[in-house]
C-alpha cells in the first residue's frame, strides 16, 4: 500500500467490523494508529477477529451488538472504553426473494438491521463524539444496489437507498457541530461469502463490469480510512462509488 493513513490519537467505531469488509476496515485504522472498537452481532466472529487482532491488544475493543435494537446499542455505547471521533456503519445482512415472495419477515429483518440499525448507532453515538476541535467523521456503507435497483432484493435496495438518503440530512445538521457524514457504495466485492459462489456464476458478475473484475475488501477499507482522514474535511454528504464503473 503506497498510501499511508495516519489516525494516532484517533478513536473508531466500527459496526459489523469483525468479519468481512468490516474486517479489513478494522485492520486497516488499527495499522494506521487508531484505537478501534469492534462492534458484531455474531460472537464467533467477534472471537476470531480478537485471535487474528491480537497484536492490537491495547488498541481495539470488542463488543457483541444487535444494532437493530436500540437497547443492545445503547448497553454498548455505556461500555465504550473512550470517546470517539469516528464512526463506521457497516453491519448488514441480505435476505434475498422476488417481491412476490419476500414475506413480512424478511422486509422487516432488513430494514431494521440495514436502516433502523444506522439511524440507532448513529444516534445514540452522537453523545460519545468527542467535544474538542478532533475531525468528527461518519461514513455509511450503502451499496451499488442503491443507485439502479436489483431483481431480487427490494428490502436491501430501499435499506441502502434511505442510508443515501439520512447519509445527505446528516451531512446537512451535524456539519456546524464539526461533522463531515458520507457513504460509500461498494459494487460487488470478493468477499468470503462471494468467493464460496460457483466460479461460472462469478465470471458472468465480473462481464458486468467495466473493468473486468470484483474490488477487493481493502478497496471499500481504503475508500472508508480516506472519507475519515483529516485530508478529506472537504467532502460531506457524498455517495462514493467504489465498484468499477458499474455505474455511470
Amino acid at each position: 500500500m503506497n498510501i499511508q493513513y495516519k489516525f494516532l490519537n484517533r478513536h473508531v467505531v466500527i459496526t459489523g467490523g469483525a468479519r468481512g469488509i468490516g474486517f479489513e476496515m478494522t485492520k486497516l485504522f488499527l495499522s494506521s494508529g487508531a484505537h478501534v472498537s469492534v462492534w458484531d452481532y455474531a460472537q464467533d466472529n467477534l472471537e476470531s477477529a480478537r485471535r487474528e487482532l491480537s497484536a492490537f491488544a491495547d488498541k481495539v475493543h470488542f463488543a457483541q451488538v444487535d444494532v437493530s435494537k436500540a437497547a443492545s446499542v445503547e448497553a454498548a455505547a455505556q461500555q465504550l472504553p473512550w470517546p470517539i471521533d469516528t464512526l463506521i456503519n457497516n453491519a448488514g445482512i441480505t435476505r434475498d426473494k422476488s417481491f412476490s415472495k419476500m414475506a413480512q419477515e424478511d422486509w422487516q429483518a432488513v430494514i431494521d438491521t440495514n436502516l433502523t440499525g444506522v439511524f440507532n448507532v448513529t444516534k445514540t453515538l452522537l453523545a460519545n463524539f468527542k467535544t474538542d476541535s478532533t475531525p468528527k467523521r461518519i461514513v455509511n456503507i450503502s451499496s451499488v444496489v442503491a443507485l439502479y435497483g436489483n431483481f431480487g432484493q427490494t428490502n436491501y435496495v430501499a435499506a441502502k437507498a434511505g442510508v443515501i438518503g439520512m447519509t445527505k440530512t446528516w451531512a446537512r445538521e451535524l456539519s456546524r457541530k464539526g461533522f463531515t457524514v458520507n457513504a460509500i457504495a461498494p459494487g460487488f466485492t470478493l468477499t468470503p461469502m462471494v468467493e464460496a459462489m460457483p466460479a461460472e456464476a462469478r465470471a458472468q458478475i465480473e462481464q458486468k463490469i467495466p473493468v473486468g473484475r470484483m474490488g477487493m475488501p481493502i478497496e471499500i477499507a481504503n475508500a472508508a480510512a480516506f472519507l475519515a482522514s483529516e485530508e478529506a474535511g472537504y467532502i460531506s454528504g457524498t455517495v462514493l462509488s467504489v465498484d468499477g464503473a458499474l455505474v455511470v
